[in-house]
């Protein structure tokens, strides 16, 4: 006999009607964990975009009165190319007021679309005022710098050996 209880027959709509309520509620919990998840992960994307340094597009006010003429200097450098399987030794590019890229697309200033081990857009080359500094664009095997694989934007010094794939850049100011 099916669905008996003691001297009671329970009817097997009740019994599937708790299978169904329990699924429901199994479905209802595993939704709030994956909401719970990706509001996590929206709270810690925008907390590292915070601890990210920020240019300020403030304007100082001139003596004058106008708008003060820009005078700040851009600091300036240039990348040479220590190894790479593409690239020849010793080549140089020039890193000027505009930011240079660097991946395997067509579209970046510096090409390699012979390695296997640069992204498309990997990373990117950025003179400010403080100086140049360096940025991972997202690739799948990480920007390093000295060795050590970039979290986040840093600033160059004079030595310092930057790896994109299998090409190491050296800046040089």
């Amino acid at each position: 006999m099916e669905g008996v209880r003691g001297n009671r027959e329970v009817p097997p709509v009740i019994t599937a009607s708790v299978a169904v309520d329990t699924a429901l509620l199994i479905l209802k919990i595993a939704f709030l964990v994956l909401l719970y998840l990706f509001i996590w992960r929206i709270v810690r994307t925008a907390s590292r975009d915070l601890r990210l340094p920020q240019e300020s597009f403030i304007l100082a006010p001139s003596r004058e009165g106008g708008i003060a003429p820009a005078r700040a200097q851009v600091h300036s450098g240039k990348l040479v190319v220590v190894k790479s399987p593409e690239l020849d030794e010793g080549m140089d590019y020039e890193l000027n007021s505009a930011q240079l890229t660097v991946g395997r697309g067509g579209q970046n200033d510096v090409a390699l679309s012979s390695d296997e081990y640069a992204s498309a857009r990997h990373a990117r080359f950025e003179p400010r005022q403080d100086g140049v500094w360096v940025q991972d664009l997202g690739s799948t095997n990480g920007t390093y710098l000295n060795g050590t694989r970039l979290e986040r934007p840093r600033r160059l010094k004079h030595g310092d050996v930057v790896r994109v794939g299998e090409t190491d850049l050296r800046y040089e100011q």
